[in-house]
């Protein structure tokens, strides 16, 4: 077992944003942004810049990996990742907005008795029992679990949640 898979989900945040180096099995390396590490199978995707303003994702087998070294970080490709793969509904939202979605899902949650915590270094991301999470803006399709009944039970609160607040459930998109 190598030495990145033997690290926790929280030591593994400290790369996420950052330019790094992977020296894989096989004496491959790897150079690029990390985007993410899967939490179970210690996967790492990282982004790469194009000339011609694409981009390059590369995942890599977390069993492979040997050793990962921060190399860089830079603030403007931070928020470029950031907002990489969010969807754009967040862009309709100011941060204030999101931020009272986020505090009265998280009250709701709460009051339902499910144990919700804050993650990831802006705090934006919801995280349900250690295995869903929930990002802005904190609509049913939000939620990502590998846990199909968590998931559909917590997309259903949030979908209740959603529509006694105000319906804003046609914030998400939804006509129910």
């Amino acid at each position: 077992m190598s030495e990145w898979t033997k690290k926790s989900p929280l030591e593994w945040e400290d790369y996420v944003y950052k330019e790094v180096r992977v020296l894989a099995s096989e004496k491959k390396e790897y150079k690029g942004w990390l985007l993410t590490t899967d939490p179970v199978s210690a996967n790492i995707v990282l982004v790469n810049f194009l000339e011609d303003g694409g981009l390059s994702v590369t995942g890599i087998m977390g069993h492979s990996v040997q050793t990962v070294e921060i190399v860089g970080e830079d603030h403007r490709v931070r928020e470029k990742l950031a907002r990489l793969f969010t969807s754009g509904d967040c862009e309709a939202y100011s941060p204030e907005d999101l931020e009272k979605r986020k505090n009265s899902l998280k009250k709701w949650l709460e009051k339902n008795h499910i144990p919700i915590a804050e993650q990831g270094e802006s705090q934006r991301t919801l995280c349900v029992a250690g295995v869903l999470t929930i990002d802005p803006p904190y609509c049913p399709e939000n939620c990502s679990s590998s846990n199909e009944i968590i998931l559909s039970r917590v997309q259903d609160l949030i979908q209740g949640h959603l529509a006694a607040s105000q319906g804003e459930a046609a914030n998400c998109g939804h006509t129910d």
